[in-house]
């Protein structure tokens, strides 16, 4: 679906929030690195699409009234067949509804379970007097607890890509410590150039979170996604 058509039924939804598929659908689409994510409306749908996807994979709620997935019971991970997707699916629903009553719920997310990678965010936010600003540091629950991140104004060259990359004070971990395999810079700068043409492209995004990112010895890709809209 193309950025015009989500941006239509956001907005005819009351909207501001993509849900994760529909994010990642576009994200892949403008050739940023995302796990191929999609949506089940029901157990069987949900087994089907992990078939597809191969095992293990991860199942997470997807509803616009509920924004913490885990603290709603909301993501079931390590799934190895389809007697654990069915359960899961159903204990996602049931927790879900108890942990936000009322919440709508579109359905679950099913996606393929990304080996674990060093976690980096890459982000953007706008700036009332700067407008889009591209964010990248150590991700995961890090990027909370150090804020440990650089900051570069859209459009990005190549050259900003790589002065993001080794500003953070945590460049080490990038560069491979403790026997840790060194990440692939060259797949993050890919990754963060690729976000800044998309938001470029589409003012209409406000905020986007790649949290967190995984990057491995060779190649990078996102596992969670996260796009706000303009108000209007």
């Amino acid at each position: 679906m193309s950025f015009e058509a989500v941006l239509a039924r956001a907005r005819s939804e009351g909207r501001t929030l993509l849900n994760e598929v529909e994010a990642k659908d576009l994200l892949r689409e403008a050739g940023v690195p995302v796990t191929m994510t999609t949506l089940a409306t029901s157990p069987d749908e949900a087994v089907k699409q992990a078939d597809a996807a191969g095992y293990p994979v991860v199942l997470k709620v997807v509803s616009p009234d509920i924004s913490h997935k885990s603290d709603a019971g909301g993501v079931k991970l390590n799934l190895k067949d389809p007697g654990e997707v069915r359960a899961a699916y159903a204990a996602i629903i049931e927790n879900c509804s108890k942990h936000v009553p009322g919440a709508r719920i579109t359905g679950v997310a099913v996606q393929f379970m990304a080996p674990q990678g060093t976690e980096v965010i890459v982000g953007m936010t706008t700036d009332a007097q700067f407008g889009p600003v591209m964010m990248f540091g150590l991700g995961g629950i890090m990027v909370e607890v150090l804020k440990d991140v650089s900051f570069r104004l859209v459009p990005l060259e190549e050259k900003d890509a790589t002065q993001m990359l080794s500003e953070i004070k945590g460049k080490a971990i990038l560069d491979g410590v403790r026997g840790q395999p060194a990440a692939d810079l060259a797949a993050l700068k890919h990754a963060i150039l690729k976000v800044s043409d998309f938001v470029q492209a589409h003012p209409e995004v406000q905020e986007l979170d790649l949290n967190p990112m995984f990057a491995y010895a060779d190649g990078a890709i996102a596992v969670d996604a996260r796009i706000v809209l303009s108000e209007s």
